[in-house]
């Protein structure tokens, strides 16, 4: 008789969806959209009372750093620094995470009343602009709906980066100890357990 060994939980292959994100946005950015999905799903969950479920179990980006830090062997696998995890930078990058989002969101704003116009750059680590003219080919929708896309395509990849960075740093998924979704879940989970403070 044959032994048949345990069969892998489907979540166990989310890790292909992150590729295939920054895949679809550099040949067609409007497909950035489709991150509003992974924006928004952790704190659906969290408020529903799923608690971290997403960031322990369908985070595709966690997944796919445990790929490439773990069975790829890319990470140095040294433990992650105590400063990473601690609240005041957790927080603190939460914070600058949200004001890049909102500096997202009224460039947007800009584009869609027609005081400035669409620029078709995506901008690494909030900083350096990267022509991404090739990934735009005209759309039926207003410039605001393709500026949004540019903006929020930039905040993933920039994300990504960062955490490609920290798990050949140190651990394969380092990235997920200050993740501003994981730290917002994390204020919603203990909001809903009574407590005032963090």
């Amino acid at each position: 008789m044959k032994k048949t060994g345990r069969k892998r939980p489907w979540y166990e292959y989310l890790w292909i969806v992150t590729p295939i994100y920054l895949g679809l946005g550099f040949f067609n950015i409007l497909f950035a959209w489709l991150g509003m999905i992974f924006f928004c799903l952790p704190l659906i969950i969290a408020l529903a009372g799923g608690g971290k479920l997403y960031c322990n179990r369908y985070c595709d980006r966690g997944r796919f750093f445990a790929l490439l830090g773990g069975k790829l062997g890319l990470s140095r696998r040294r433990p992650t620094p105590r400063w990473l995890g601690s609240r005041w930078f957790r927080y603190g990058f939460l914070i600058f995470f949200f004001a890049m989002f909102f500096q997202m969101l009224f460039t947007t704003y800009l584009v869609g009343a027609g005081q400035q116009e669409l620029g078709q750059t995506v901008k690494l680590f909030w900083t350096f602009r990267l022509p991404w003219h090739w990934a735009y080919h005209g759309t039926l929708f207003a410039p605001w709906v393709a500026q949004f896309a540019f903006g929020f395509y930039s905040l993933m990849l920039t994300s990504t980066l960062i955490g490609f960075i920290a798990m050949v740093l140190w651990m394969p998924r380092s990235w997920c100890v200050f993740c501003p979704m994981g730290t917002m879940t994390q204020l919603i989970c203990r909001a809903k357990a009574g407590k005032a403070q963090p």
